[in-house]
């Protein structure tokens, strides 16, 4: 209900706003009539087709030139017989330019918007590529995902998360690709692919990352790397088994609170393993029923407000108590946004999974 009267509220705004570049040289006249010639009000009539330009398209703009002429021409008869002033012929040349050139400039920024919409149309289908849907639940077992993108013109960056069902259970991945823009998207799109045909081919998760590691190896440079959690579930949900490769740790929430899990300092991200001097070391972790973890990357715990301070993560009111994966999900959205007051400097993905009762 509230959604709705702020959406009449919005609508019935933008309407008013669309009538100002009329209203303005309509005002500009009633003054004139008002005050008398000689105050300089002429050339204020050339500020309605510059709002219009402002706000709306081409034919909006030159509407609104052409009630600026209108007035600019009642005003001009009432100097008849004298003939118009130099003002009033500055006036009229003031509001063809504004109007000429605002026409120009919204037809340029539709092209723009056209633009940009193929590409946010364009991201999103990518997105949707990479980051394919959840399995709402499978067995007891419920999980759901998010991706909260730093950019406001796309929707897609170098995070990652992926659930594939197989017959040892659920296979997730949550990673985070070094770096921004299409080299990340490449990253990702390479890791999740690997993780996807190895979840069914490999027996552990310590193959499934060695899988990855060779293909990145193969397909990116030296540079880059993905820091990424590989976790295998099983049917019950009673178990989750974990291998961590330098990503920040998980997050447990049940009736005791929220308890990282896993070793803080963690092993060498995906793309470094031949530097590490030992392998990477699984981990298993035991999930009571209703209790659920929270998978994130850093750009959750990294996320600053103006002073500078990053989102306290173990502290929010969103991990106090396990929730429903969608309900946890919109509580932590909110709470960072709320945090940051502003777009996040970099993207964050999520992933949550519940243990459901017998």
């Amino acid at each position: 209900m509230r959604d709705k009267r702020r959406q009449r509220r919005a609508l019935r705004w933008s309407w008013a706003l669309l009538v100002v570049p009329f209203l303005i040289p309509i005002a500009v006249g009633i003054v004139r009539f008002v005050v008398g010639p000689g105050h300089g009000l002429l050339p204020l009539l050339a500020v309605g087709p510059a709002t219009a330009a402002a706000l709306g398209g081409v034919m909006y703009t030159v509407a609104a030139g052409i009630v600026a002429l209108a007035v600019e021409t009642v005003l001009l008869i009432d100097l008849l017989p004298a003939g118009p002033t130099r003002q009033a012929e500055a006036g009229l040349a003031a509001i063809v330019g504004v109007t000429i050139a605002g026409a120009v400039t919204a037809d340029i920024r539709r092209r723009r918007d056209e633009e940009l919409r193929d590409v946010r149309t364009i991201a999103d289908v990518t997105q949707r590529v990479l980051l394919r849907p959840l399995p709402g639940q499978v067995g007891q077992v419920r999980m759901a995902g998010r991706y909260l993108s730093a950019s406001s013109r796309a929707r897609i960056g170098g995070d990652l998360y992926a659930a594939v069902p197989t017959a040892s259970g659920v296979r997730l991945i949550v990673g985070d690709a070094e770096g921004k823009g299409l080299p990340a998207v490449q990253q990702a799109a390479t890791a999740m692919g690997t993780f996807r045909d190895a979840a069914h081919e490999e027996g552990t998760l310590s193959a499934i990352a060695a899988r990855i590691e060779a293909t990145l190896d193969r397909e990116l440079s030296e540079e880059q790397f993905i820091t990424a959690i590989l976790a295998e579930v099983n049917e019950d949900g009673s178990k989750i088994d974990m291998i961590n490769c330098g990503h920040p740790q998980p997050l447990q929430l049940g009736p005791d609170g929220p308890r990282l899990l896993g070793p803080a300092d963690g092993s060498l991200p995906l793309g470094f393993g031949a530097l590490a001097a030992t392998e990477r070391i699984p981990f298993t972790i035991t999930l009571e029923a209703d209790e659920t973890v929270l998978f994130y990357t850093d750009g959750l715990t990294e996320a600053r407000n103006r002073a500078g301070e990053f989102f306290p993560l173990t502290e929010c009111a969103s991990v106090q108590t396990s929730a429903d994966p969608h309900t946890l999900l919109e509580r932590l959205s909110a709470e960072v946004s709320q945090h940051v007051s502003h777009q996040p400097h970099d993207d964050i993905g999520l992933l949550v999974v519940r243990r459901q009762p017998p």
